[in-house]
């Protein structure tokens, strides 16, 4: 049996097929109060599109990111909401 444990990893495509946020009706924002920077939400991210900011806290790629709310669902600190979308 091998050792190794691949994890597959859907990534955001270039080209304006991947950009889901124009779609987007609800984003989730995140409470750098609440988080605990465990990282859960960026593992159940099926778009892969929560990466490290500068600060260490997670951060969302909002051009690609699709509003689904799994994050906000399996944070266990409740520090993600999802707030309604708002275009100019």
């Amino acid at each position: 049996m091998p050792s190794d444990i691949v994890i597959p990893v859907s990534n955001p495509a270039e080209a304006a097929a991947g950009q889901t946020g124009l779609w987007r009706v609800f984003k989730p924002v995140i409470d750098k109060g609440k988080c605990v920077r465990c990282w859960v939400c960026a593992l159940y991210c099926m778009e892969d599109v929560i990466d490290e900011g500068p600060d260490g806290y997670p951060v969302v790629d909002y051009e690609f990111c699709k509003g689904c709310g799994i994050c906000a669902n399996e944070c266990p600190t409740k520090a993600i909401d999802m707030v309604p979308e708002v275009r100019e």
